[in-house]
């Protein structure tokens, strides 16, 4: 997935500009969410890019960084529930 894709606003639901339309966060993977992360910065160190695109990258990371971290904390709450022994047992 290419940075443009999360729409125009850095949140991935769209808000004018980008040229990849909407794409729902919630909809990716954590993987995804990592692998898109590794992208932004890779480009981002690679320092060939404006001010503004690594403004816009940066804030883009962000909000994928928030996206990848609910994810995982919603996981670990998963895991942790099915590690409580039932009481009924």
């Amino acid at each position: 997935m290419s940075d443009g894709q999360l729409g125009g606003d850095g949140r991935g639901r769209g808000g004018g500009g980008g040229s990849g339309g909407d794409v729902d966060l919630d909809g990716l993977t954590y993987e995804q969410l990592v692998a898109e992360l590794e992208s932004l910065t890779a480009r981002m160190a690679a320092g060939d890019i404006g001010i503004e695109a690594a403004a816009e990258l940066y804030e883009r990371a962000g909000v994928l960084h928030a996206a990848a971290a609910d994810r995982l904390a919603r996981v670990q709450e998963r895991i942790a529930k099915l590690a409580v022994p039932d009481p009924a047992d």
